[in-house]
């Protein structure tokens, strides 16, 4: 795995983590503009909801960077295909054992 993958992993967590509990501090402490008049239950609400918001927020972010990331086409091993096809092409021994025994029994 490359590191600027685990990288952009690592931050992206943090600011899952750091992004609602900013919001919900923001919040509690009237540090945004025009909240202070807003009842204690109204603020819980908002609060909440901005800080679930956020946390999609940063998510879809996480996805659309996952999404532009350069994919090599990864090409299987050539013994590991020819062993599968061999084995999808050999006749078991079971399915013949059961179609004699449903002879048997007619």
């Amino acid at each position: 795995m490359p590191a600027g993958v685990v990288q952009k992993f690592f931050i992206t967590s943090m600011f899952m983590w750091v992004a609602p509990l900013a919001i919900l501090y923001g919040f509690n402490h009237n540090l945004l503009p025009g909240l202070s008049n807003l009842s204690p239950n109204a603020m819980t609400l908002l609060s909440g909801f901005a800080a679930v918001i956020s946390v999609n927020i940063v998510i879809a972010f996480y996805i659309c960077m996952a999404m532009k990331e350069p994919s090599d086409k990864h090409e299987p091993d050539p013994k590991f295909l020819a062993d599968a096809k061999a084995s999808v092409s050999q006749p078991t021994g079971e399915a013949t054992t059961s179609s004699q025994s449903q002879k048997k029994q007619e």
